[in-house]
């Protein structure tokens, strides 16, 4: 289910961790690396994530560096279809200060992702399908409060697929063919975008099973990805 791992039960030996905490450790973490977490009970997932905070950070070495957020395919595809809008002619042609309500929903769950940066494994990926509907919400009340411009939500994704194999979805849901693209004024992204903030970063820290049992705290208002 999980690769990239190493099973770190001498590192506990060394810390002192006593022999029935050490054979705990290596029970649950085969069966992660089996099956995911989340089919671990709670507390098994928490003791988990006690003892690999319990273990020194790598500098260097193979497997040593976690995979950022950024680099895994759940980013890479919303970050796809971001960049595929911002240069579409209908946001190249759009008046000073307008701004697409897609391109603001995306950038706003990009930053949620790095923020509370979920496995984004399988069991996240699955359910991430649940964000379909929430999108498509939030895009139609912002259709009431700008005018609407279409763009063929389609065509990035069948380009990329006649120059690579990818195993990528249409944003909006496969048999979806809206091309629905609200367009707010400067005053109506700024609302929609402080609207959006919140419930999408909320959304994801309910959906994603990686993020169960994280004690995050909201991102701060003015908190940024550092790039």
């Amino acid at each position: 289910m999980q690769t990239g791992e190493e099973n770190r039960a001498e590192e506990l030996k060394a810390l002192g961790w006593s022999a029935e905490d050490v054979r705990k450790y290596e029970e649950l973490w085969e069966y992660r690396q089996r099956w995911g977490a989340i089919n671990l009970e709670r507390e098994d997932r928490v003791f988990l994530r006690k003892a690999e905070s319990a273990l020194p950070k790598r500098a260097s070495g193979k497997g040593s560096e976690k995979k950022r957020t950024r680099d895994k395919s759940h980013y890479r595809w919303l970050a796809f279809y971001l960049e595929a809008m911002k240069a579409s002619p209908v946001e190249t042609g759009l008046q000073e200060g307008e701004r697409g309500a897609w391109p603001i929903l995306l950038e706003e769950e990009l930053r949620a992702l790095e923020y509370y940066e979920p496995v984004l494994g399988l069991p996240d990926t699955l359910k991430a399908k649940e964000l379909i509907p929430a999108r498509e919400l939030w895009i139609s009340q912002a259709g009431s409060s700008g005018r609407t411009l279409s763009f063929d939500f389609l065509e990035p994704l069948e380009a990329l697929k006649r120059q690579e194999k990818t195993s990528w979805k249409p944003l909006r849901g496969e048999g979806n063919i809206d091309s629905t693209y609200p367009v707010l004024s400067p005053e109506a992204a700024a609302a929609f975008r402080s609207s959006v903030r919140t419930r999408i970063a909320n959304l994801i820290r309910q959906t994603f099973p990686s993020l169960q049992d994280s004690d995050k705290a909201e991102p701060p208002a003015d908190w940024q990805p550092a790039h």
